[in-house]
This record gives structure tokens, C-alpha cells and sequence, in this order.
């Protein structure tokens, strides 16, 4: 018999599990509360070998209904195949245990919950059961007080309680919400339900980290989550990422970009903001790495809406140089497929080159970062041609990027 320590899976379980994209990590807490509604993540896995290894190995066991023994065999697996090493608890059968009960005990907590969020924020059902009740599980050897203190809480579903106490609130919480009809005698929270504790950033009686409704952000575009993660990454690491994401972001980012430089034209005054526009590729990288040259601090492209404005006012000035505000929707394509990608070598600076209607193409250059938590920002984009391109690379000016 399957051990069902969570229950049997059910559907929209296994939908929430099966839309999450595996996303590197060094730190559990690289990404925190609602960015684990879109990313699979396993603190110190940073190669997708080993995350997809992870993801199967708890996909698997929680699709059969399967306990944490099963699982603990498929993590086994998986350090042997991808030769996984420095995880943390690595060279115990304590901490061997620890970690895998870990890594299945909150995966399979929260896709419960998110798929429960899911049933119970469905409109035909929460109009016949608009109230919520906490619900502290039974039998726990060692529970925590403001937990069993909340339990039978009873508020409307739109309550702001449950933005950050929707269960499960803490590393092996078991707690559940439960939808009923109407609110019991425990209809009101604890005065104090919204201080935070300063250890932990979140309200007391919650673990760093999950104060948040799994599943309620399930529908949020992955685009901050990933450029905010990319530009932490290092770069070999962050480019391989975004080139495993690409298919599925190639859409969101285009669309996020559009969005961005509407927002721009809307209030165009410089403030300091700026877009992630895409990734350096892998091969990039390597290029780089093999003929001896520094690498950036991070895979990220940006632009500033400095260099926007400042491009768009000399646009007004009938400057033929300069791009087209078609030109500039569409670069996130030129960064994804460039038809040509050079190195300036006076400065180092990294120029991406795209096919245009005509003999002109659409260019930009950008400068590398150098500190680490900074994206390669772009420094120009201008209109150039085959012919002069290939003459900065005769004269020696530029190189190919193979």
C-alpha cells in the first residue's frame, strides 16, 4: 500500500507541481513567499541536471501517492547519477534524512495547498462556502502555540489574515484550511495577528518565508521573478538558465518589454528605471572564457530608461543613426537570435547585431558588468550595414563572436 502522508494527489495538485520551471539555486531563501508558486527550486542545486534529477524524483512520488521512503530512494538516485555533492547534510544518515524529508515534506505540503487554494477560490464553490477555517492538525508532538491558538479561526475568504497565514505556515506544518458555510465562535483574529517577528521578517507564529498563500500567485508572470534571480546568478550559471527557460518566457518577455516601454512613452522623463531584456547565451560566455577575457558579473542584458529617452528624443531630430521605435520593440528577438554578435576591442563592449529590412540592421552595444548583482547594461543602439561592419572587423575594430 502507498504511504499517503499528504493524501491522495489530485488534479489540480499535480497541475501546480507540474507548471513550476526548475530554477538554480545556492540558498533556500534565494527566492522567498509567492516566487514559489512559478519556480521548483532545492537550495545548493544549481545544475539542471541534478534540479530535473530532484523534480522527477518528488514529481514522481507525489503523482503515485507514494511515501517518504520512496522518495528518499529516487534522491539516493539521483546524487549517485548526477554526482551531486556539498548539498547540505551530505556525509550522515542524519543529515541525509533531514534533507530529504525536507525537500519532500515542503513540496508536497505546499502543492497541497496550493491545490486546495485552488478548489476553494473556485467561484461556484466559494459562493455556497465563503468562510475559511484554520484547522491545527492533530496528533503533533510538539505544536506550535499560535498555531493550535488559531485553530478554528473562521473569516471570510477575502480576509487579509489569509494572505499570510493560509497553512502551511512553517518547515513540517501540517495545518489545513477548510472551507464552510458560515463563521463559528472563533470568528475574529487575535489583535496582534499582524506584528512581525524581526527574526524572521514574517508575522509571529510563521517561518521565514511562509507568509504567503501557496498557489494564490500561481497565474504571475515568471518575467521579475527570473530577471531578478538572473542578475544574482553567476553568469555562467544565470546563462544557462535563461537558455533552459527561453521557450517558455520568449512570449512573457516580449510582452513584459512592451508593456515597459509603453509605460516609458506614458511618463518619458528619465527616473532610473530600467528593463531586464534578456540573456547572454552560454556559448557567449565560452567564447569569452577561451580567449582570456574577464566574464560579467551576471548573464543579464538591461536598459535603462535614460538611454531610451535620450535615443527617442534624437529620433525627433530626424537622426537616421539611430533606431526605430519598431526597432526597439523588438529587442529582446535581437538579443534571443542576433545574426551577428562582436567584440569591441578598444573597450570590450559586446555589440548584437540584427537582420533589418534593407541593407541597414538594428545594433546595440552594451557593457559588461563588473560587480556582481549588476546587469550588462546597454551603453547605444544605432543602425549600421554588412559593409560596415565588416570593415570594423578588417580594420581590426571588432571581433567576431563565433
Amino acid at each position: 500500500m502507498p504511504a499517503f502522508g499528504f493524501g491522495t494527489p489530485f488534479a489540480e495538485q499535480l497541475d501546480f507541481f507540474r507548471s513550476k520551471l526548475n530554477l538554480p539555486t545556492e540558498a533556500w531563501d534565494d527566492i522567498t513567499r509567492s516566487a514559489h508558486d512559478r519556480a521548483f527550486i532545492v537550495a545548493g542545486a544549481a545544475k539542471a541536471d541534478v534540479l530535473q534529477g530532484l523534480r522527477d524524483a518528488v514529481g514522481a512520488s507525489m503523482a503515485g501517492g507514494e511515501g517518504l521512503s520512496s522518495f528518499r530512494q529516487r534522491f539516493k538516485a539521483v546524487v549517485a547519477r548526477t554526482g551531486w555533492s556539498g548539498w547540505t547534510g551530505e556525509g550522515s544518515p542524519a543529515g541525509e534524512a533531514w534533507r530529504t524529508r525536507v525537500i519532500y515534506q515542503t513540496n508536497m505540503a505546499t502543492s497541497y495547498a496550493a491545490g486546495r487554494y485552488r478548489q476553494l477560490t473556485e467561484p461556484e464553490f466559494a459562493a455556497v462556502r465563503p468562510f475559511w477555517k484554520y484547522v491545527h492538525s492533530e496528533g503533533q508532538l510538539h505544536p506550535r502555540p499560535q498555531h493550535l491558538a488559531w485553530n478554528g479561526l473562521t473569516l471570510p475568504i477575502g480576509h487579509p489574515f489569509w494572505k499570510t497565514h493560509f497553512a502551511p505556515n512553517g518547515w513540517g506544518c501540517r495545518c489545513e484550511i477548510h472551507a464552510v458555510k458560515k463563521p463559528g465562535a472563533y470568528s475574529e483574529p487575535p489583535a496582534d495577528w499582524d506584528a512581525i517577528d524581526p527574526e524572521t521578517g514574517a508575522p509571529v507564529g510563521i517561518d521565514k518565508g511562509f507568509d504567503y498563500a501557496p498557489g494564490a500567485n500561481a497565474a504571475t508572470p515568471l518575467q521579475a521573478l527570473i530577471d531578478q534571480k538572473l542578475i544574482k546568478l553567476d553568469a555562467p550559471i544565470g546563462a544557462a538558465m535563461a537558455q533552459a527557460l527561453q521557450p517558455a518566457l520568449a512570449l512573457e518577455r516580449q510582452q513584459q518589454w512592451w508593456q515597459t516601454l509603453d509605460e516609458w512613452t506614458a511618463d518619458p522623463k528619465p527616473r532610473g528605471r530600467s528593463a531586464v531584456l534578456g540573456a547572454l547565451k552560454p556559448e557567449v560566455l565560452r567564447w569569452l572564457d577561451r580567449e582570456g577575457y574577464a566574464l560579467p558579473a551576471s548573464a543579464a542584458v538591461s536598459v535603462d530608461d535614460g538611454l531610451w529617452n535620450g535615443a527617442k528624443q534624437r529620433r525627433h531630430m530626424a537622426d537616421q543613426d539611430g533606431l526605430s521605435p519598431e526597432d526597439w520593440r523588438a529587442l529582446t528577438a535581437l538579443l534571443e537570435k542576433p545574426s551577428g554578435v562582436y567584440r569591441d576591442v578598444s573597450t570590450g563592449k559586446l555589440i548584437f547585431v540584427a537582420d533589418g529590412i534593407g541593407p541597414t540592421k538594428a545594433a546595440v552595444e552594451f557593457e559588461p558588468g563588473s560587480t556582481a548583482g549588476n546587469a550588462n547594461k546597454l551603453v547605444s543602439a544605432f543602425r549600421t550595414s554588412a559593409t560596415d561592419i565588416a570593415g570594423m572587423v578588417k580594420g581590426g575594430l571588432w571581433e567576431v563572436v563565433p
